[in-house]
């Protein structure tokens, strides 16, 4: 079967799929469940674009047939033949990218964790701006927030924080943050230092496609545990009853713990949501190990050397080293202005999935 042949019968199911949600959706039954109302929302969305941009370019085809036809006896319609032309590849291109495989995990909200690695206290300083930085962000994008866990450092920040970032709409936060896993380093003199020399430190981010209960299965059996007493800062205690939570997932060692909140069992949810998002990615890594398709890792080790991306203060500069972007707005980035560096990395790897697929 030729290239042509699959793009005709990939974007023929999608318009069947797309057909075939906006009756589900029609349907009141389907919103009593309102976890499977959202997931039929999210897809639908998903393939509405496709639909629109396939209907534009029929549309427009039609109308090419129907110019060239009049330029017969009428001239006058030859200069819209050649618009038309030209708007037809221009559709053309769109559809081609999006029709591009996608990402299963599109339509997810995400969690993400922020651990300080080297450069001790600098570092956990430098995990709350970049905290501070993806809250910004997601008020920017009208996405709601929950601190899940945050472990705080003695002289300010966070030894290791993580936050559930969701969409208030059918479209996923997973396609904007996903490229965001890896380490970052910050360049900067830290308010620690009173000699005023720049210190590089580096930060670690991990992105998780949050799982819902569908997604991955817990068995109760498989987990310990424990209860313990928050603590804070320097051991201080937060509160005298055993509220915080860890638990460890057997089969495969995975530790989570939560003392965020003040409730045992709102500990305990916020470390199963955590748990099973990385459980979710670890069942996803080793099916594409597996299957031999080399997945994006993300970071393993927050070292300096294995940066993504860099924060000069000295020189107000962002780069982010995967698809040499730079840009002199580092104050507004860390305001929260992170759409141009999220794009330059979206539009980099729709680039690698087109030259891939040609």
């Amino acid at each position: 079967m030729s290239s042509t042949d699959a793009g005709t019968d990939r974007l023929r199911g999608l318009l069947d799929e797309h057909a075939a949600l906006e009756l589900e959706l029609a349907d009141p039954a389907v919103h009593a469940d309102a976890g499977r109302a959202r997931r039929l929302g999210r897809r639908y969305a998903q393939l509405s674009p496709v639909v629109q941009v396939a209907r534009e370019l029929d549309q427009a085809r039609d109308d090419l047939g129907t110019a060239r036809e009049f330029s017969v006896e009428d001239a006058s319609f030859r200069a819209e033949a050649e618009a038309l032309e030209g708007q037809i590849e221009e559709l053309t291109g769109r559809l081609r990218t999006l029709l591009l495989p996608k990402d299963p995990d599109d339509d997810k909200d995400v969690i993400l964790e922020i651990k300080a690695g080297e450069g001790g206290a600098e570092s956990a300083l430098f995990a709350g701006d970049l905290l501070r930085m993806y809250l910004r962000y997601a008020e920017r994008c009208g996405w709601s927030t929950e601190i899940l866990e945050a472990v705080d450092a003695d002289l300010g920040g966070y030894k290791d924080v993580a936050v559930a970032v969701k969409s208030r709409t059918d479209e996923g936060v997973w396609p904007r943050l996903k490229f965001e896993a890896g380490v970052h380093r910050v360049q900067r003199v830290p308010v620690t230092e009173s000699q005023g020399r720049i210190h590089t430190s580096a930060v670690g981010v991990l992105v998780l496609p949050e799982a819902e209960e569908v997604d991955v299965s817990v068995d109760p059996n498989d987990l310990r545990i424990d209860v313990f007493r928050s603590s804070g800062p320097g051991g201080q205690s937060v509160n005298t009853t055993d509220s915080a939570v860890r638990i460890t997932h057997l089969p495969t060692g995975i530790v989570v713990s939560s003392q965020n909140e003040k409730s045992q069992l709102q500990n305990k949810e916020s470390a199963l949501r955590v748990l099973r998002s990385r459980l979710l990615v670890a069942a996803r890594e080793e099916a594409a190990a597996t299957a031999s398709d080399q997945r994006r890792s993300q970071v393993r080790t927050v070292d300096r050397s294995e940066r993504v991306r860099t924060y000069n203060f000295p020189e107000n500069r962002i780069s982010d080293h995967r698809v040499g972007f730079k840009a002199h707005n580092l104050d507004a980035v860390l305001d929260g202005e992170l759409d141009p560096v999220l794009d330059a990395l979206s539009a980099a790897h729709t680039a690698e999935l087109l030259a891939a697929g040609s």
